[in-house]
């Protein structure tokens, strides 16, 4: 995939945030990254924005730019209950 296609399809998902408030776009956008990208399609992303090549929406650059320390959201999602805590049910 060439890093003009990865770079429209970021700036598509910008796109989709756009009317959130800007900290939860780009959250949002590191998220959907981060969740749904594979670790080639990100790494040549941060590498299209660290030579300043393609076209990046500005949110997408200000996403990708907290993206090195960020947590995959779905492991927030898999965490177990030493990580959580005890859950609680309220199922009958």
């Amino acid at each position: 995939m060439t890093t003009q296609k990865l770079a429209r399809m970021a700036n598509q998902i910008a796109d989709f945030f756009r009317s959130y408030p800007e900290q939860q776009a780009i959250t949002g956008i590191r998220d959907h990254i981060a969740a749904f990208w594979t670790p080639h399609m990100r790494d040549a992303l941060l590498a299209d924005l660290e030579r300043g090549e393609g076209k990046l929406d500005l949110l997408v650059t200000k996403a990708l730019q907290t993206f090195r320390t960020a947590e995959s959201p779905i492991e927030k999602q898999i965490a177990g209950p030493e990580q959580l805590g005890q859950l609680e049910s309220d199922a009958g």
